[in-house]
């Protein structure tokens, strides 16, 4: 979430964002009635004032009768003025969550199509086997037995594909470790608190992608991206420990909701699969630094293990509350002809921080937020669809790239 006195300070920025990426919020709203909350505020502090003095005249001897009576009255309309500033600041605060982050500059405008590639690696491949049915007649994956235990696009992976799975797990970590990252097993639940920090803020009721436990304030996680932003909540941090690097395997469920007309197919967009995903905090100064770096953890990952892909910076209309700003990298699909999506990067600033309370301790003993990024390294499922596209052979056995071979009892094909 924004800080109101950023929104006040930065109001053509904040709505022009704001509008960019497609959300409809009244920033006027916003800002009148945080004016109302500071006048509900100056009474408040007048009564405590005027409480506190009462209380010290009435210290030692006999109280005054007149004093206790004023007294009285004081508490009365304290509780009052309290229980109205209480409801305001809740009202101010529903308003704000609702305000999503600033954009960068550099991000383009428009919407998914306007955004902009700004690299391109490998040669792209002119054909492929699909995964669905090559992965089927192996008896790698039953997605039947899946939908009759736990309904649609729920799978089981089997054998050799779920080797490979964990394969393409370790693969991952390794390339993480080796670039300073803590590797972290994380809740698959979290509460209400930790959802609404991370911002995920949809533009319609309809694109609500999370399952929650009904009698409980939990949420089935959608990303590791939710549990480690709510890791360092309440807390502040010396500033010579940052930056802190984490890597979070997880199970991710998703509901997919508002995904009507994307690529569906198999494994490719399914309502539980497993991820490894790079979560940093940081000081301010060091997050576009931070953020190329996580994109270029990202492409080392991906060129070994020979994926032709290219990376694109998300246009404004395309990116979530959170994000200010996004690169998505999509690999070249031979069987589709086309890129598709594989892993993302954003930097979210202060956004996540703000309604996390995750904070700071400067060297010179000031407090403020940190920044916080997050990377996919490895979407298991989807880095499934990728192998089998690219490296199923005629002759019905898949080749395994060499990076993951170490990972497979040193086989060259499975």
């Amino acid at each position: 979430m924004l800080d109101v006195k950023f929104i006040r300070e930065n109001l053509e920025l904040v709505e022009r964002s704001a509008r960019e990426k497609g959300y409809e919020v009244d920033i006027k709203e916003v800002l009148d009635l945080d004016a109302v909350r500071k006048v509900e505020l100056s009474g408040v502090e007048e009564l405590r004032q005027r409480r506190n003095e009462i209380a010290s005249k009435m210290k030692g001897g006999k109280p005054d009768p007149d004093l206790i009576a004023v007294g009285k009255d004081v508490k009365v309309k304290l509780a009052e003025k309290e229980a109205k500033l209480a409801e305001t600041e809740n009202k101010l605060k529903a308003l704000i969550k609702r305000v999503p982050n600033i954009i960068f500059d550099d991000v383009p405008l428009g919407g998914e199509e306007d955004s902009v590639e700004v690299k391109r690696w490998g040669e792209n491949r002119e054909s492929g086997v699909d995964h669905l049915d090559y992965a089927v007649s192996r008896d790698w994956v039953d997605f039947e037995r899946g939908a009759k235990v736990a309904g649609a696009k729920f799978y089981y992976l089997k054998g050799e594909l779920a080797l490979l799975e964990n394969a393409l797990l370790q693969y991952g970590l390794s390339k993480v470790l080796e670039y300073g990252f803590t590797f972290m097993t994380v809740p698959d639940m979290v509460s209400s608190r930790v959802l609404e920090g991370c911002g995920f803020n949809p533009r319609t009721s309809e694109q609500s992608d999370e399952y929650y436990i009904e009698g409980e304030d939990l949420a089935m996680i959608a990303t590791a991206e939710m549990p480690l932003t709510g890791y360092h909540m309440d807390e502040i941090i010396d500033e010579d420990k940052l930056p802190l690097l984490y890597a979070g395997y997880s199970a991710c469920f998703r509901k997919e909701a508002g995904t009507y007309g994307k690529y569906t197919r198999g494994l490719f967009r399914v309502h539980q699969f497993n991820k490894l995903e790079m979560y940093v905090f940081c000081l301010p100064e060091q997050s576009k630094e931070m953020h190329e770096k996580i994109l270029a953890i990202e492409e080392d990952i991906w060129q070994g293990l020979g994926i032709p892909y290219h990376v694109v910076n998300i246009a404004a209309g395309d990116l979530g509350a959170p994000a200010a700003k996004k690169y998505d990298m999509e690999y070249w699909s031979p069987v589709n002809q086309k890129y598709q999506e594989i892993t993302s990067c954003s930097n979210c600033t202060d956004f996540q921080a703000q309604a996390v309370n995750a904070r700071v301790r400067r060297k010179d003993g000031t407090v403020e937020y940190v920044h916080t990024l997050n990377g996919t390294a490895i979407p298991l499922a989807r880095a499934l669809v990728v192998m089998l596209e690219n490296y199923a052979t005629a002759g019905g056995k898949l080749k395994v790239p060499e990076a993951l071979r170490p990972y497979l009892g040193g086989r060259a094909e499975i």
